[in-house]
C-alpha cells in the first residue's frame, strides 16, 4: 500500500513539474519578453534538483539497497544529493534575475559571476565537512543548507518585488504586492516540513508536495492571476485603446493617467512622470472614476484587461 502511494505522490510531482514549465513556455512565446526566459529557466532547474536531489534517493534506495551495505547506500545518496545542489544554485539566480526583471532593475555580468562564486564556494565548505566530518550528519547539514540560502534568496526576491526600482515596471502594484509576498510565503511553506524532518516518511511527503506545488506559484499566478500586463503592443492596442478614451470621453491627459495606473505607478510616480502635482494627479483620477463609473485603481485596471485595450 505504501508503495502505491509513493508511485501516486511521484505521478502527482510530474504532473505539478510539467504544468508549471509548459505554463512557464506559453508565457515566453506569447510575450517573447526575456522575464518570461528566465521565469521558464527557473522552473527547469528548481524540478531538475527536485527530482534529482528529492526522489533520486529514493530511486538509489529501491535500486542499489539489495546489493550494497546500508553504510554504503548512505554514502551514495549523499554524494547524489551534493551534485544535485548546482542545479538548485541556477534555480535561485534565476529566481533573483527575474525578481530584478519584474521590478524595473537590471542585472549584469558581475553580479552573476559573484553570485556563482559565492554560492559554489558554499558548496565547497559543505562537501568539504560531509567528506571530512562524521559529527554532522550529511544529510541535516544540507538540510539546513537548504533550508538558510531559500530563506535568503527568496526574502530578497520579495523585497525586491515590492520595493521595485525606477525602472519601468512589467506589471503592476496590485500584481507586485502578492507575487512577492507570495514567493516569500511559498518559501516558508517549503521550509517548515524540513524544520522538524528526522527520517519520517510523512513529513518528507509532506516536503516534496510543498516543494514541487509551490514552484508553480509563479507561472500559475501570472497565467490567471494578473489583473493586467504590459506586455502586448503594436497598432491594434493603440487604436483600441482611442476608442476606449473615445466611448468615455477621456481627455488626453487623463489618458496618459490611464496608461501610467495600468502601468502600476503611483499618484506619487505619475506626478513626477508627467510633471504634474499630485493634486493634479487625483483630481484627474477622480474625474476618471466619475467617467468609467469605476470605484478604484483595481476596478479600472481589471475594466482595461476585459476590454482588451492595453
Amino acid at each position: 500500500m505504501l508503495h502505491y502511494f509513493g508511485y501516486l505522490i511521484f505521478i502527482l510531482s510530474v504532473a505539478l513539474a510539467a504544468g508549471g514549465v509548459v505554463l512557464s513556455s506559453g508565457l515566453r512565446n506569447r510575450y517573447h519578453h526575456e522575464i518570461f526566459s528566465t521565469l521558464l529557466y527557473f522552473q527547469v532547474f528548481i524540478f531538475t534538483f527536485g527530482f534529482y536531489g528529492i526522489w533520486g534517493q529514493e530511486v538509489i534506495k529501491a535500486f542499489l539497497s539489495p546489493y550494497i551495505s546500508a553504510e554504503l547506500l548512505v554514502r551514495f545518496s549523499d554524494i547524489a544529493m551534493l551534485l544535485g545542489l548546482p542545479f538548485l544554485v541556477f534555480a535561485w539566480l534565476m529566481l533573483i534575475q527575474f525578481s530584478f526583471g519584474i521590478s524595473g532593475r537590471k542585472t549584469n555580468n558581475w553580479f552573476v559571476l559573484w553570485f556563482l562564486l559565492f554560492n559554489f564556494s558554499i558548496i565547497i565548505v559543505v562537501g568539504y565537512f560531509i567528506a571530512k566530518t562524521s559529527a554532522l550528519k550529511p544529510t541535516s547539514l544540507i538540510k539546513y543548507y537548504f533550508i538558510s540560502m531559500h530563506f535568503l534568496y527568496s526574502l530578497l526576491g520579495c523585497l525586491l518585488i515590492v520595493f521595485h526600482g525606477k525602472g519601468r515596471l512589467i506589471i503592476h502594484d496590485y500584481d507586485r504586492r502578492r507575487i512577492g509576498p507570495g514567493i516569500f510565503l511559498v518559501m516558508v511553506l517549503q521550509c517548515l516540513p524540513l524544520l522538524f524532518y528526522n527520517s519520517q516518511p510523512y513529513i518528507a511527503v509532506i516536503f516534496t508536495l510543498t516543494f514541487f506545488a509551490g514552484n508553480t506559484f509563479l507561472p500559475i499566478y501570472l497565467n490567471y492571476g494578473t489583473m493586467f500586463t504590459a506586455f502586448t503592443s503594436g497598432p491594434e492596442k493603440d487604436s483600441s485603446f482611442e476608442e476606449f478614451c473615445k466611448k468615455f470621453e477621456v481627455s488626453p491627459r487623463e489618458t496618459d493617467i490611464v496608461r501610467e495606473i495600468c502601468n502600476g505607478l503611483s499618484n506619487k510616480e505619475i506626478s513626477e512622470k508627467l510633471f504634474i502635482s499630485l493634486q493634479t494627479v487625483k483630481d484627474h483620477t477622480h474625474r476618471i472614476y466619475m467617467k468609467t463609473n469605476v470605484k478604484s485603481r483595481v476596478q479600472l485596471i481589471y475594466m482595461v484587461k476585459e476590454l482588451k485595450i492595453l
